[in-house]
């Protein structure tokens, strides 16, 4: 769209994990907007179309993540992979060879929320 030549750029807020993402269209790719999203997501790391995540946690806390990770990757129709290794939990969130799509991105914010939830309780 334009006024008078000049190009507007139209924006959208969208709640991610608690915090709120402001992304401009017009202008920026979709990537751009799901590379912004992850930089609000600290911990999470990117290994080319994948993110993971490595939390240290005990076994409770491990089990109650692991249910709540499940209802929302169920909603979502995700399937990450979650593993125990002693005292670590890690999660890896994408498929190796797609690019990694709004919903994964979502999903790993849900994932904050719900590791915040079984660390304070």
């Amino acid at each position: 769209m334009t006024r008078g030549g000049d190009d507007l750029a139209t924006s959208r807020q969208r709640s991610l994990g608690g915090a709120v993402l402001r992304a401009l269209f017009g202008s920026r790719t979709r990537h751009d907007y799901l590379s912004d999203a992850l930089t609000l997501l600290s911990g999470w790391t990117r290994e080319g179309e994948q993110i993971r995540r490595t939390l240290v946690i005990d076994d409770t806390q491990h089990a109650a993540l692991t249910e709540r990770v499940k209802v929302v990757a169920d909603a979502l129709h995700l399937r990450p992979e979650i593993s125990r290794r002693a005292d670590h939990t890690q999660i890896r969130v994408g498929h190796g060879n797609e690019p990694l799509t709004e919903g994964e991105v979502l999903l790993a914010a849900r994932i904050e929320d719900a590791y915040r939830t079984v660390t304070e309780s």
